[in-house]
């Protein structure tokens, strides 16, 4: 497998004992940024692959705060024969059914599955995901998907990268993440990309109709409308802080921790617990962006990785297999195997 650098490289230190940059949390030469390093936290209860006291950072703030703002609206919008505890249980599962599926449908199926060509699913399985995300829980146009990404590895923090420029900053990111940067090339001629599930998917007239539908379905199923409206933005909330963990803060170079010192990216790991769970491991895009084509997105063994866990479920149940590119260990992973 072809690395991004050919020159040998120098792994920081464990996440686990230490952090990679400097002691106050900036690399040298840059001053110390409080908003990057907010300490709420002196145990790593919260987070699996950062130091004991430098655990929860701005970005597990704001996905926390948005968890719990979620769940509090859901209990006070809950119509009253259901009552708040019962709304926030609602609520809370139909928060989990959106968070799985999308990270089924992007992370594994679109991203290691179709983008990547790390793994080998079977098709009729990457049609009924892409069909059950995109129907009921939240739309992403897989073929328009599939291209930025590739574009992003190609151009990654340069011109031609339709997520974020390398001098991009918070809130244009944020708006970027709506409406990306216009793609110059199309990257997406796969086989898979050009079936009727795919084609039809992509169409606009379905991107409307199905999200219409998904929160009809809603209103009908909890009988209330307010109480639907929270859910189904409250999700779409959380999802935007998702995009904005993988594009804007392991992008940005005062956040997280890098294993390979590649100049020609910005490509960070954050590794708390959250972030990782939340993005099936995306978060870990220094590690993906150096070897691309590896089927797991952790490169050491005290890195947490939610996404390889759920590959190695759907392996187990014969859903996919890895194909020769995802299989390759290159031999400056310190991993004593694939684990797959």
């Amino acid at each position: 497998m072809k690395s991004r650098k050919e020159e040998p490289k120098t792994h920081p230190p464990n996440p686990r004992v230490g952090h990679p940059l400097d002691r106050s949390g900036s690399y040298p030469g840059h001053p110390p940024f409080l908003s990057d390093n907010l300490l709420f936290e002196t145990s790593s209860n919260f987070c699996l692959n950062n130091a004991t006291g430098a655990n929860v950072k701005i970005y597990n703030v704001a996905g926390y705060l948005i968890i719990l703002a979620y769940m509090l609206a859901c209990m006070y919008s809950a119509p009253t024969p259901l009552g708040p505890w019962i709304g926030m249980l609602i609520g809370g599962a139909y928060f989990i059914f959106c968070w799985f599926m999308g990270g089924l449908y992007l992370a594994d199926v679109l991203h290691l599955g179709i983008a990547h060509r790390s793994l080998d699913y079977k098709e009729w399985f990457m049609k009924a995901v892409t069909a059950v995300n995109n129907t009921f829980a939240i739309y992403v146009d897989p073929i328009a998907w599939v291209n930025r990404h590739r574009l992003h590895h190609k151009h990654s923090d340069h011109s031609g990268d339709p997520n974020k420029l390398s001098e991009d900053g918070f809130w244009r990111t944020l708006y970027l993440c709506l409406i990306p940067y216009q793609c110059k090339e199309n990257l997406a001629g796969d086989k898979i990309l050009k079936s009727r599930t795919f084609r039809v998917v992509a169409n606009p007239v379905f991107a409307i109709l199905a999200q219409a539908f998904s929160f009809y379905l809603l209103w009908k199923l909890v009988g209330s409308l307010k109480f639907a409206l929270v859910m189904w933005l409250g999700i779409r909330i959380f999802s935007l802080w998702v995009n904005m963990i993988q594009n804007y803060w392991t992008h940005t170079r005062t956040f997280g921790y890098r294993r390979y010192h590649d100049d020609d990216d910005n490509a960070m790991n954050i590794g708390e617990w959250l972030p990782v769970t939340a993005t099936f491991s995306a978060c870990l895009q220094n590690n993906h962006h150096h070897y691309e084509g590896l089927l797991r997105l952790s490169h050491d063994k005290s890195e947490y990785d939610f996404g390889f866990i759920t590959v190695k479920v759907m392996k187990y149940l014969g859903l996919v297999k890895a194909t020769s590119t995802g299989a390759q260990l290159p031999k400056d992973v310190p991993l004593d195997a694939l684990g797959f």
